[in-house]
């Protein structure tokens, strides 16, 4: 999303952005998503839920994001609700097919199937923005632990940490959180998760279960979002974990879903569900979505001298809890964009 963005943004700004996308299509992970771009309804609960992101960053977030949303109506792209069904954030679900037709006819010609292995020349600036390192078993094993490449890819392929590479090599520095990642508990193989399943699978459950590791050793959820559930998932054996549902828990709901429908979508999909009288298990594994950790970079989206970073490339935004990964990829795409182009962001 982060790269359409600011290709969109600068298109409008009067350049002509050369657009790389390593994949065959563009929008990313963007595609793959719910398309909710939200913020928290308060700047000081974000601080709260991400204790050791990057204040700065947070704050230019926190306050550009509904004016950016609105930007983002204004190319086209369709609105499906104006609410997040939670009631401790605020924001707009989008439809992501249309959201990537909108950002792609806005960015102009996007040079498909590419890699970028160095700067395409030297002396313009460069807007990384590859979608963080999360298909990368190499770097997930180095930075999160040997046991993250057993997860489950909730991604786009692509996001293979060519950003943080190239940025590393330009002079940037990493950010706080490389060993943080933003993950989902998925039904567990045997079970066939296909890529329209990633959002409607996850299991997001853990509050009302007994969450144990394959060594009979218990967590348990602390927070509203889960997200410590998936991490602590990342660091035990093949990234598993069983959740023990008492049958008296499968009439809570969660958002639009019951603990039931999420367990039958998961014994839908080919997961290890065993039921007895008193309870359900269910074999889950993490599944990554994105990185949190990247390159460092300034209020500016600047990393290194020429080069600018957004989306999962730039770090430390979300470090310690969870923040929209999207409303970030807006709101920086538009910044990096106007700060290569020396306009003031």
């Amino acid at each position: 999303m982060a790269g359409l963005v600011a290709a969109a943004e600068a298109r409008k700004l009067g350049a002509g952005p050369l657009l790389v996308e390593r994949l065959g299509r563009p929008g990313g992970s963007m595609r793959l998503s719910s398309g909710v771009i939200w913020r928290h309804t308060d700047f000081e609960r974000f601080r709260r839920e991400c204790p050791g992101g990057d204040e700065v960053l947070q704050r230019l977030v926190f306050d550009r994001l509904d004016e950016d949303l609105r930007w983002l109506e204004a190319l086209g792209a369709p609105v499906q609700a104006r609410e997040t069904g939670n009631p401790l954030t605020t924001g707009v679900r989008f439809d992501p097919a249309g959201l990537t037709r909108a950002l792609a006819g806005a960015a102009g010609p996007i040079r498909l199937g590419t890699r970028l292995v160095e700067p395409p020349r030297r002396g313009l600036p460069l807007v990384l923005a590859t979608g963080g390192f999360g298909a990368s078993r190499e770097l997930l094993s180095r930075h999160v632990g040997p046991e993250a490449v057993h997860a489950l890819l909730r991604a786009a392929p692509g996001s293979g940490g060519d950003g943080l590479r190239l940025g590393l090599a330009a002079g940037a520095r990493s950010s706080a959180g490389l060993g943080e990642v933003y993950a989902r508990a998925m039904p567990a193989p045997p079970a066939r998760v296909t890529a329209p399943d990633l959002v409607r699978l996850a299991q997001l459950y853990a509050r009302h279960a007994e969450v144990t590791n394959e060594r009979g050793e218990s967590f348990r959820a602390a927070t509203w979002s889960e997200i410590d559930v998936a991490q602590w998932m990342l660091r035990q054996p093949r990234a598993r974990a069983r959740f023990r549902v008492p049958l008296r828990a499968l009439g809570e709901r969660l958002g639009d879903r019951s603990v039931g429908e999420m367990v039958a979508a998961a014994e839908a999909a080919g997961a290890l569900v065993r039921r007895n009288g008193e309870h359900v298990d269910v074999e889950t594994v993490a599944g990554v979505t994105t990185t949190l950790g990247g390159l460092r970079i300034d209020r500016h989206g600047r990393a290194a001298p020429g080069v600018f970073a957004c989306g999962a490339d730039a770090g430390g935004i979300a470090t310690g809890g969870y923040a929209s990964g999207l409303a970030a990829a807006l709101v920086l795409g538009r910044v990096a964009a106007r700060s290569a182009l020396g306009v003031t962001p």
